[in-house]
């Protein structure tokens, strides 16, 4: 008998158990793998990236900071070179006004020579008014501002010189309407042209007193920008130092020393510049300001001297006049103080001289007070004043030339941050980059 065999069962395989369907109520667990990064945030990712991070911040906060030391410079900088610019504007408007009132103390005093006034004086009137008118076209050109009231002021003088040769030739025939003329080119002088030149004055006076102010606004920039750098800086060393375990960043820290000593020469040097613009501005600005104003009044009360005795006992309106130009010339030649003290003197020459006038007018001795008035001698008005005014004039332009002076040294003692301040700050981010990729070094 035959057996059969059964042929034996295939292996078993092994075959995941089927997921069991959750609970109702309960959501099956959701699959924990990390979303995938794009490539800037995987950049910024972990403590890399959070270096490369701070890496840019401290970077860009270094250029910012070059960024504001070179406004700091330039505004500083700017603002000293508008205001010799300004000043000079200033002395050219002054110079137009004493050449004025000059030409006019010329015109009343030669009238009362009656005919033909003395050449010499007459050519002195004429050089003013042709030097005011040169000033004029320079001033117009120097400053756009000034424009429209030194065009106004042209108008003026053409009708003031229009009125003065009308003077002249009534005055050359003995006709008595030529004083009336020389009273309305005067009026007109007073009215409409000396108005314009003190609001001229009164503008660049204002313009200089801005820019000297915003001298040591400059500073704000760079120390504001700075202390605000080296703080980040100093953040920025703590936290690399807290997370890499070493002390100090070498790069970092010489970034940071580079930002130090910019801030302190540089704010010592703007800190210089301003001091040094004030100083001018308390003495030979001011002493300038004062001896030109002193000068104006001056020839201002050597016309109402004239005008007095052309007035021929009805002249107290020009004699009160005088008074106060007098005073006026008086209170600014104090504001030198001692400097003006020569100054004082001559023109207390003058004023001696004046109240001899006076006497002789008020007395009935009129032709011996216009002799006093015209004459040349020594003990005359006329040559007194000339005293003064020489002296003055000298005195003047050396006030001029130590302002500008002053001004330009303190310019030229600035360092050149103004234009090296951006590299200064690229400077510092190289070294930040320098610092931070050392670290970074450590976590390939």
């Amino acid at each position: 008998m035959t057996q059969t065999t059964s042929a034996p069962p295939p292996p078993a395989t092994w075959s995941p158990p089927a997921p069991q369907a959750a609970p109702p109520g309960r959501q099956a667990p959701a699959s924990r793998t990390a979303p995938k990064l794009g490539p800037i945030a995987a950049w910024f990712d972990g403590t890399p990236g959070r270096m490369r991070a701070l890496l840019i911040a401290l970077a860009v906060v270094a250029v910012l900071f070059g960024a504001a030391a070179a406004q700091g410079f330039r505004s500083s900088d700017g603002a000293l070179q508008r205001a010799e610019d300004n000043t000079a504007q200033l002395v050219r408007i002054q110079s137009i006004h004493t050449n004025l009132v000059s030409a006019n103390a010329d015109a009343t005093n030669s009238f009362l020579v009656g005919g033909l006034e003395p050449p010499a004086q007459r050519q002195h009137f004429v050089d003013s008014m042709t030097t005011a008118a040169r000033l004029v076209s320079e001033a117009a050109t120097a400053q756009p501002a000034d424009q429209k009231a030194l065009g106004e002021l042209n108008s003026t003088l053409l009708t003031y010189q229009g009125l003065i040769e009308q003077a002249r030739a009534n005055n050359r025939q003995g006709l008595p309407i030529g004083s009336q003329y020389l009273k309305d080119a005067n009026a007109t002088l007073q009215a409409d042209s000396l108005p314009l030149l003190d609001a001229l004055v009164k503008a660049n006076e204002n313009r200089i007193n801005t820019e000297f102010n915003g001298v040591g606004r400059g500073n704000a920039w760079l120390l504001l920008g700075g202390a605000v750098t080296l703080v980040v800086l100093v953040l920025g060393l703590i936290w690399l130092a807290r997370r890499t375990h070493r002390y100090v960043n070498v790069p970092i820290a010489a970034a940071a020393v580079l930002v130090l000593l910019t801030v302190v020469i540089g704010g010592a040097s703007l800190s210089s510049a301003a001091n040094a613009a004030k100083d001018t501005q308390d003495q030979a600005y001011a002493n300038t300001l004062a001896l030109s104003r002193a000068r104006i009044a001056a020839y201002d009360a050597k016309s109402n001297e004239s005008l007095t005795l052309i007035a021929r006992g009805s002249g107290t309106a020009f004699q009160d006049a005088w008074v106060k130009s007098a005073k006026d010339v008086d209170d600014q030649l104090a504001i030198g103080g001692t400097t003006n003290r020569t100054l004082q003197d001559t023109w207390s020459a003058y004023k001696a001289v004046h109240v001899q006038i006076r006497e002789d007018d008020d007395k009935g001795r009129w032709d011996d007070a216009v002799t006093k008035a015209i004459g040349s001698g020594k003990a005359t008005s006329n040559a007194t004043f000339t005293t003064f005014d020489k002296a003055s004039n000298e005195q003047l332009d050396e006030l001029s030339e130590t302002t500008q002076s002053e001004l330009s040294d303190a310019r030229d003692g600035l360092p050149p941050i103004g234009w090296l301040g951006l590299p200064i700050g690229i400077l510092a981010a190289l070294l930040i980059a320098w610092g931070v990729s050392q670290r970074l070094e450590e976590y390939r």
